[in-house]
């Protein structure tokens, strides 16, 4: 989806450019990570282009965050900055903010919502020391940052948002004037995971002014669109539902700095579901060795899954940040497999009668499915009882056969939808 040429100009069309963003590279000189850009052989096989990742999960904090936080605080007056700063954060931009807030000796405040992993409230502590307090507030973004304009409003803090405002966004595109050096030339294509749209807007800021050949993807969780709603609307609008998975890059609404600046640089934008990007995330662990959180696998899981690229062009994709909790990995799995067509959750009625339970075992079940979930108990004293199971097979074209048994089986079998409000209860 091409960037609505009806989207309003803003005030962002003066104080954005590709000026901005190389005062930002000088002034992130010595405090951010020059992170690496390293080809990615699997991606590169799957595609036939030469695959490229930038590697900001390896920058200080773990994601391009410090970038443009940095980039604001930085830049504030003495009495400004003597009246410290406050942030909402998913995780990530909280730590460049700490980070920021330590290197300068500003103190800070930051509101996290209840659905930031502990890792990162963790790692937003530690990187800020004494200079950070860490606030959990709300179940979305929108919670936390609806708490810290209030704090901001109450002290005086300056508010440093994790996207939305020039400075920010001059900081988070100094990515783009960094991997092109690296990589001796501008690649073809540029592939960048969006949320709230910092990262885009800054990187497509700076290459349409200096390599406007290039086409720049924005991919965004399927659960999560909010850009492709506010590019819709020709304005920034708030999604009456969000998966908050991709913690990343959940953000019900987009900027309003941000957004004419994805317009006016023509981003292609996309989106990928969830249950992919968990596929991603663990190819990623499993075959490149990298961990990545959910946002930061965005922009490769869209590579040969809607994004179509030509054998032999250079890609590069963003990948944003690699804060993951370990503790999250069985979700990931989970929904992976369900993503895969590999696992199945049924209803089973059984009747209360010796070898039921068996008749399932040896007439329904195939000889490589594996059963993972039986949940059962006898409550009462009637006839029959229902199960909940959950079945594993090892291909997809394993399902019509097992789908079959169970329609010929003499038992009441229910398959539960991935899309139903009850599978919500089981992942």
């Amino acid at each position: 989806m091409q960037g609505s040429s009806s989207v309003a100009r803003s005030t962002a069309d003066a104080i954005v450019d590709a000026g901005l963003i190389e005062a930002a590279v000088q002034r992130l000189d010595g405090v951010a990570v020059r992170t690496p850009l390293q080809r990615n052989l699997r991606l590169s096989e799957r595609t036939g282009a030469e695959v490229w990742l930038k590697r900001e999960d390896l920058q200080i904090g773990r994601s391009y965050k410090l970038r443009g936080a940095y980039n604001l605080i930085a830049q504030l007056s003495e009495a400004a900055k003597a009246a410290g700063v406050v942030c909402a954060s998913a995780g990530n931009h909280g730590q460049g903010l700490a980070y920021s807030c330590h290197i300068l000796g500003v103190q800070g405040k930051v509101y996290v919502p209840r659905t930031t992993p502990r890792q990162k409230r963790d790692r937003i502590a530690a990187l800020g020391g004494k200079q950070i307090q860490v606030i959990v507030t709300g179940d979305t973004y929108d919670d936390a940052a609806a708490a810290a304009l209030t704090e901001g409003a109450a002290t005086g803090a300056t508010m440093v948002p994790a996207f939305d405002d020039p400075r920010t966004v001059a900081g988070q595109g100094t990515v783009a004037v960094e991997l092109v050096e690296q990589l001796g030339q501008a690649p073809d294509v540029l592939v960048v995971p969006v949320g709230g749209g910092g990262l885009v807007a800054g990187v497509a800021t700076w290459i349409r002014e200096r390599h406007p050949g290039v086409r720049i993807v924005g991919v965004e969780p399927g659960g999560a669109a909010s850009m492709a709603a506010a590019l819709a609307a020709g304005e920034p609008v708030t999604l009456p539902q969000l998966d908050s998975f991709v913690d990343g890059a959940a953000v019900r609404r987009v900027g309003a700095v941000t957004l004419p600046l994805v317009s006016q640089a023509g981003v292609e934008l996309m989106s990928v579901p969830e249950g992919l990007v968990c596929s991603e995330m663990l190819e990623l662990y499993q075959t490149d060795g990298l961990i990545a959180e959910p946002a930061g696998a965005l922009s490769t899981s869209a590579l040969g899954n809607g994004l179509v690229v030509r054998p032999g062009e250079t890609v590069v994709c963003l990948l944003s940040g690699g804060n993951n909790d370990v503790s999250r990995y069985g979700e990931i799995l989970e929904r992976s497999l369900v993503y895969e067509g590999l696992k199945h959750y049924f209803l089973v009625t059984f009747p209360q009668e010796p070898g039921a339970l068996r008749t399932f075992l040896d007439g329904v079940l195939g000889p490589d499915d594996d059963i993972t979930l039986f949940e059962y108990v006898k409550r009462n004293n009637r006839e029959t009882g229902v199960a909940l199971v959950g079945v594993e097979i090892s291909s997809r074209d394993d399902l019509p056969g097992l789908l079959a048994r169970m329609q010929a089986a003499p038992l009441d079998i229910e398959p539960i939808n991935p899309n139903s409000p009850e599978f919500r209860y089981l992942i």
